[in-house]
């Protein structure tokens, strides 16, 4: 069973590559099923028919889905939302505001994320091919599991008090529900869940790209913070090359058919630019690209080219890449960024932070890194690159150490 992710900036392409995926496995005689988590769905757009939220099967063995967010929080989170509700409305809570504050945060992700599982778990499809929203609702739906179990646990500790205040509330509400035990079922599935979301073997997570600067940036954003989180990333789609555009796979991009407009020739420079720095910016990532076609990629047969283009000879369901794109460890009060490199000339680390950007050069190889959140307040205080291997060091700011201290002190 496999779960496959593509995510990235709104408008590079996302669905068309889910979609592409999705049917040149459903070609190599996988049952596949492609579904949507964006809330302004377009895979049915992509695929040119109707879609709905129960899966439909659109050409042999490819099935499509569109998620309807809102009957799937009735279904996970009905009963324990009208218990949560009628909590707040027993503490004089309007109805309007306890309706809208009993959905906690995140629900739509989780409940998203809970359908995928559940399609793999009840084994009816090979393959899971998902459509995501753009990077930055990805990115919060990836991280809810851990912070849902967080708020979970804050709710399922009110205690006995906030229970022998609302018995008679919960009874009026729901008389034959257990809704604690609701409660933990649904917690225990996202626990269940998260540990599916991180097994290499099950779920891949690839980023898709245009070769434009904002595009890479965000996209580099969103491997680190998958990175952080555990989230295998094992492939870099670049979509919409122009003709004429080409690289050596190492870096090196350049125009080997320049147009004779300037216009265009002008673009194509442009792009291989930005396709030498994504080579780059994204080892150890294998890297697979699409050209610009001159015609939408629209419906079945187009998507088949572009899966063509994309893959070749290889099926998309394969896991592309095992190991770990960057990772951050701990030691001691220090945070090591480790960060594999191609096989560069060995010479002296230079390092430039500016702000939560870091950039690398080792002779003449240079690389420009967004560190995450945790990083980026921090100063390098030294790297070394050693067997493949870029080992960055963050110390603690005085601030850390004394928000460490104060942390200590209210553990005592």
């Amino acid at each position: 069973m496999r779960i496959i992710l593509y995510l990235g900036k709104g408008g590079v392409g996302k669905t068309t590559t889910a979609a592409a995926s999705a049917l040149r496995s459903a070609d190599l005689g996988y049952r596949t099923l492609v579904v949507s988590t964006d809330i302004a769905h377009s895979l049915a757009d992509s695929l040119d028919v109707p879609l709905t939220g129960q899966p439909r099967e659109i050409a042999p063995n490819l099935f499509a889905q569109e998620i309807n967010v809102l009957d799937e929080i009735r279904e996970h989170w009905g009963e324990m939302q009208g218990y949560m509700n009628g909590v707040l409305r027993g503490q004089g809570m309007k109805k309007a505001i306890a309706e809208e504050l009993a959905v906690i945060p995140g629900m739509e992700e989780i409940v998203s994320l809970l359908h995928i599982n559940k399609q793999a778990q009840e084994g009816n499809y090979d393959r899971v091919i998902v459509d995501a929203a753009p990077t930055g609702e990805t990115m919060r739906l990836l991280t809810m599991p851990e912070s849902f179990q967080w708020y979970m646990g804050r709710i399922m500790g009110w205690g006995d008090t906030t229970m022998r205040l609302t018995a008679g509330l919960v009874k009026r509400f729901m008389p034959d529900k257990d809704v604690f035990t609701s409660l933990d079922n649904l917690v225990a599935g996202v626990r269940e869940l998260q540990q599916v979301l991180i097994n290499p073997e099950i779920a891949s997570y690839r980023v898709v790209l245009n070769p434009e600067k904002m595009v890479i940036k965000e996209g580099a954003r969103a491997v680190t913070y998958l990175s952080l989180f555990g989230y295998p990333v094992d492939a870099a789609i670049v979509n919409r090359i122009l003709p004429g555009v080409a690289s050596d796979g190492r870096g090196n991009a350049f125009v080997a058919e320049p147009s004779e407009s300037d216009y265009l020739r002008h673009m194509q420079e442009a792009q291989a630019e930005y396709l030498g720095m994504i080579e780059r910016d994204f080892y150890p990532l294998p890297i697979l690209k699409a050209g610009w076609f001159e015609q939408e990629m629209v419906g079945i047969e187009n998507l088949r080219k572009m899966g063509d283009s994309l893959f070749g000879d290889t099926d998309p369901g394969d896991v592309l890449f095992v190991g770990k794109a960057q990772q951050v460890i701990e030691d001691g009060e220090d945070l090591i960024l480790q960060l594999p490199l191609p096989n560069v000339e060995l010479n002296k680390v230079k390092l430039v932070k500016r702000g939560d950007e870091l950039f690398v050069s080792i002779g003449n190889f240079k690389r420009e890194l967004l560190l995450p959140t945790v990083l980026a307040h921090r100063n390098a205080s030294g790297a070394l690159f050693k067997d493949g291997m870029l080992t960055v060091r963050f110390p603690p700011t005085e601030a850390d150490k004394e928000a460490d201290k104060e942390a200590d002190k209210e553990a005592a």
